[in-house]
């Protein structure tokens, strides 16, 4: 870049002159050289753009200037304004204006997505594309700053508007880079919570909720997954477990509600899915406490590593603390062939065969036991209770507690078996 890039007969200073295609933000600091971060998450280097040094007046013509732009072009906001900051969205630039008393010096920080990805592009496993598709609906995006969680995110928002879902953002700033049936909203005045609410009457199938950082980000996440609306949050986290805790933390979620608000956690770095986890609540014994102690059987949070199925962490209240213990090793379920009678107890043991889909859970046992109930377990756990039809199957909707159980242990790696209820 050479150093034209102010004309001295204008004052209104073009931003696009600092980028080009490889440039994922431009970093201008008085009395430094203009800077930018060049390449792709991940892989990328700060590189000087210039031996000029900038000055204050400079940096403030440009600032007002962007703030000006941002006022009178109806594609653009100016989404924070306050003594000594600002932020603003000025069409698919993110710019963040710092100044004194807030800083020390000058600065202007403009974010410049320099790629557009949809989900074919992220290569996933068959796994994980079904799971994102009929079953995942309170998802956490992980990752660190420039990791590619917003680009997955703006993805994953157009991947369910094409499934004929009706999909919205709530953002702060408004950068998702979505198309144009995607309407994406901001806090209303000042409050997540009030856009959240109209959100509901909106009625929406699925929210990108694009920074979960305050208490009142996670509140509204929580409100809204409740009511039943498929929920995406992004969060700024070094790994999937970090990201769960940020969850817990000072009571934003209940362990007992928190699989039910978030199922699936993404964790992403250098712009790639690096990692899945998988949540689902257990009552059972604690990994660690012998079988002795069974009397301290109590609700605990799995998590797993999605794609094999190891568990990988576990979550439970202790002595009125919530703790997350690491599974040293992780254990593991192997899926095995056929039926797997459980010993000692009564019933005849029942070759079954499940299947899932967007709406429901099918269980096939065929017509030798059309209209008898039927136990299930995973592995040794029961699960619930079936009557089975004329046709020899057994439909249960999936959003019910039992649907939903029998998925998540199809999806950790459980046998799915049933025997004859007496």
């Amino acid at each position: 870049m050479n150093d034209d890039w102010m004309n001295d007969d204008e004052e209104l200073v073009r931003l696009d002159a600092f980028f080009d295609e490889h440039t994922m933000s431009v970093h201008l600091v008085e009395n430094n050289p203009p800077r930018a971060k060049r390449g792709a998450p991940g892989d990328w280097s700060l590189v000087e753009l210039s031996d000029r040094i900038l000055t204050y007046e400079e940096l403030e013509i440009m600032a007002s200037a962007i703030l000006e732009s941002a006022r009178i072009d109806r594609l653009s906001f100016v989404e924070i304004e306050e003594d000594g900051a600002a932020v603003v969205q000025l069409r698919n630039l993110r710019i963040a204006i710092a100044m004194p008393p807030f800083a020390d010096k000058y600065e202007i920080s403009a974010i410049k997505p320099i790629k557009k990805l949809s989900m074919d592009d992220y290569e996933l496993s068959p796994k994980l594309m079904n799971r994102l598709e009929t079953r995942a609906e309170g998802i956490l995006v992980t990752g660190s700053p420039g990791s590619g969680k917003s680009t997955f995110s703006a993805a994953l928002a157009e991947f369910y508007s094409k499934k004929g879902n009706v999909v919205k953002t709530l953002e702060q700033p408004r950068d998702l880079q979505v198309s144009e049936d995607i309407v994406q909203y901001s806090p209303l005045d000042g409050s997540m919570e009030k856009a959240a609410d109209i959100l509901l009457l909106v009625r929406p199938d699925y929210v990108i909720y694009d920074e979960l950082r305050k208490d009142v980000d996670f509140e509204a996440y929580s409100d809204l997954r409740s009511a039943g609306v498929g929920m995406v949050g992004v969060v700024h986290a070094g790994s999937s477990i970090d990201a769960i805790q940020r969850l817990i933390l000072g009571g934003r979620v209940e362990l007992g509600q928190l699989p039910s608000t978030v199922d699936t956690v993404i964790h992403i770095e250098a712009g790639r899915v690096a990692k899945v986890a998988s949540l689902a609540l257990k009552v059972k014994l604690p990994t660690g406490m012998s079988s002795a102690q069974r009397d301290l059987a109590r609700p605990v949070v799995e998590v797993r590593d999605f794609e094999i199925g190891v568990l990988e962490y576990e979550i439970f209240s202790f002595g009125g603390e919530k703790v997350v213990v690491p599974v040293r090793g992780g254990t593991r379920t192997d899926r095995r062939e056929g039926p797997s009678p459980k010993r000692g107890r009564p019933g005849e043991a029942v070759p079954v065969s499940v299947s899932y889909s967007q709406k429901k859970v099918t269980i096939y046992a065929g017509r030798k036991y059309a209209k008898q109930r039927l136990e299930i377990f995973a592995d040794d756990i029961y699960l619930t209770t079936a009557v089975v039809g004329r046709n020899g199957e057994s439909s249960i909707r999936i959003k019910t507690r039992q649907g939903s159980m029998i998925v998540d242990a199809m999806e950790e790696g459980a046998t799915i078996t049933a025997k004859v209820a007496q």
